[in-house]
């Protein structure tokens, strides 16, 4: 690795650092809010169970995340993205 290269690495590794220890500020952020899963699930004009079991997931688990105790994540986060972009699609492609 030509030492310029290296240098530059370096320099990157030490600002990241700083940023993780609270010493700078990232030069961006991105911020992704939750899905409103309460939303998805009225628009779609369902039950919470009937919802969960499209879905994949418990009845419980709707309720956490329409009441905020718990948020969405991995798979599920991008599901529920796909169920609002296209809800008809989503559940034709889930559900035949």
């Amino acid at each position: 690795m030509e030492q310029d290269m290296f240098d530059e690495l370096m320099a990157s590794i030490q600002q990241m650092d700083d940023i993780v220890q609270g010493k700078d500020k990232a030069s961006r952020a991105f911020d992704f809010p939750d899905p409103e899963v309460k939303a998805i699930r009225e628009k779609l004009g369902v039950p919470q169970e009937k919802f969960a079991l499209l879905l994949g997931v418990s009845k419980r688990t709707v309720e956490n995340w329409e009441q905020g105790r718990r948020h969405p994540t991995g798979a599920a986060r991008s599901l529920l993205r796909l169920v609002e972009a296209d809800p008809q699609y989503a559940l034709k492609v889930l559900h035949g």
